[in-house]
């Protein structure tokens, strides 16, 4: 029941699937009600246990290569105690983790100097940036890259994946990541790595928590800053796309420096003080945002160095892993109890997703009464 209820996208659903695979038939209201139980103890136990999960395995050696990851997620809430129906519902945003072990390769040069294709397709991009494609017969062939540029795979690949995911705040679920770093031995780890894009509470966790660290900022975030901009640094489709080409390029290969000057000299050409931030309505603005992001994150945008020392530069992981946790528990017509209900689904469907059987392990562990309902024995 748990695991239908933390794996399906509703607990009807959940009933459903039950019925059908098991031949079981259990309520929506009981699997929800033996779901909710388990993410509170889960939540109990992760507070009260700090580093000892015993549902957690045997720590492993540490990994060659270990990345943390972090990004936030929606979720939709309503009061509690306020009788049927839904109170004073609102957006709140999870937070969600991610910690890879990872294959490790070093290389003495750059093993992909050349923008990858993925990120020189117009149609791509577009999408990525959120705006409407570039019309294809207005961007030459020649424009749109190939796989040429790259002669080998010199990503480092998954082997283990531990989530976690809740409701509090950036300063508390930070130390939640670091106990979960120390159980899978990342501080001891050869090579660390720590993905965000350029939310400020990622970098803050970064540094309190994991200062050593290399911090890498997501490169396919610049890109929609880069994409938006030279919409506005040119007017035509194909020069767009080649005003766009030339940054993310410039970018990919860790000559920030010189498109933050081609961005700050352009504003200056246009009256813009960069000290004084402009009207969202502006039509410059999207040119002083890409500047902003840039200069901001500059420091962790020395994508050469990280391809050699074999470090992931994006963190599509991350961004699969809040799907996997929002396909549960974000909708329209999905309301959890604030707090309590939405930390509760959040524990399950975080264990479920962890690539140690960690919710397995705990179920099998699991205190209870084969002859009476867990409250009431409890109670007797």
């Amino acid at each position: 029941m748990v695991y239908a209820g933390g794996e399906a996208s509703s607990f009807d659903r959940a009933a459903v699937l039950l019925k059908q695979l098991s031949g079981n038939e259990v309520s929506a209201k009981t699997i929800e009600r033996v779901t909710m139980a388990v993410g509170n103890e889960l939540t109990e136990l992760r507070d009260a246990e700090g580093d000892n999960l015993p549902m957690c395995p045997t720590v492993e050696m540490p990994p060659e290569l270990a990345v943390v990851q972090c990004d936030g997620g929606r979720v939709q809430t309503r009061s509690e105690d306020c009788g049927a129906g839904v109170h004073e519902q609102q957006w709140r945003e999870t937070k969600n983790a991610g910690l890879w072990r990872m294959t490790h390769q070093t290389f003495d040069q750059d093993p992909q100097s050349e923008l990858p294709a993925t990120f020189g397709d117009p149609q791509k991009v577009a999408k990525l940036a959120g705006k409407e494609p570039l019309s294809l017969s207005a961007v030459p062939q020649e424009a749109v890259l190939d796989n040429a540029s790259c002669s080998a795979d010199w990503r480092p690949q998954r082997i283990a994946r531990t989530c976690l995911s809740s409701m509090v705040d950036s300063r508390e679920f930070g130390r939640q990541m670091e106990r979960e770093a120390h159980r899978r031995h990342f501080f001891e780890a050869a090579a660390r790595a720590f993905l965000g894009d350029g939310l400020a509470w990622n970098w803050s966790i970064q540094q309190t928590h994991f200062p050593d660290f290399i911090p890498i900022l997501d490169f396919i975030h610049p890109l929609e800053y880069l994409y938006t901009a030279a919409a506005v640094l040119t007017r035509d489709a194909q020069q767009i796309w080649e005003c766009y080409l030339a940054m993310a390029q410039a970018c990919w290969q860790g000559r920030v420096d010189e498109v933050t000057s081609a961005l700050r000299k352009w504003l200056a050409d246009e009256g813009v003080d960069v000290e004084h931030p402009l009207a969202e309505d502006d039509p410059r603005e999207p040119v002083a945002a890409a500047l902003r992001y840039l200069t901001n994150n500059c420091e962790r945008m020395d994508y050469p160095r990280y391809r050699r020392l074999g470090l992931p530069v994006t963190s599509a992981l991350m961004e699969s892993l809040v799907k996997e946790v929002n396909y549960r528990v974000k909708g329209t017509e999905k309301f959890w109890n604030d707090p309590s209900g939405a930390e509760a689904i959040l524990q399950v469907r975080a264990a479920a997703l962890c690539d140690d059987d960690r919710l397995a392990r705990y179920l099998a562990r699991r205190p209870g009464c084969f002859y009476y309902r867990r409250s009431t024995a409890a109670a007797l």
